[in-house]
């Protein structure tokens, strides 16, 4: 079983699921991270300005957003550390843009472990 690469369209395999303690199918941690990073109708909300390919600072997440800096700050770290969204520095500032690698890592995971549990 496979999936594309998000840029390229070239064929990735799927990531083995990974076995737990008693032996049965577990997610791996970062997957685990995602989950959490979506589970917040908030970063659901922030997740689609990230849509076709958008780069936002933090205090244009807030804004758009309808957030203080300071919460922007947190979500947009919560999404970072699920692999929802990526950044890089600019001058003084960062700026965050979705992490099609890290989300599509995780939804394979995800798709691998429901396939053997359900």
């Amino acid at each position: 079983m496979s999936q594309s690469h998000p840029a390229t369209g070239d064929l990735l395999p799927l990531p083995a699921v990974r076995e737990g303690v008693d032996g049965l199918p577990e997610l791996a941690e970062a997957t685990h991270e995602f989950l959490k990073a979506l589970a917040s109708p908030s970063r659901q909300r922030i997740m689609l300005l990230f849509a076709r390919g958008a780069e936002l600072s933090v205090n244009e997440v807030a804004e758009r957003a309808g957030l203080g800096q300071s919460n922007a700050s947190q979500q947009l770290a919560l999404l970072k550390r699920g692999k929802v969204l990526t950044s890089r520095r600019d001058g003084k500032g960062v700026l965050y843009r979705a992490d099609r690698e890290g989300t599509s890592s995780a939804l394979a995971d995800l798709q691998r472990y429901l396939t053997i549990c359900c």
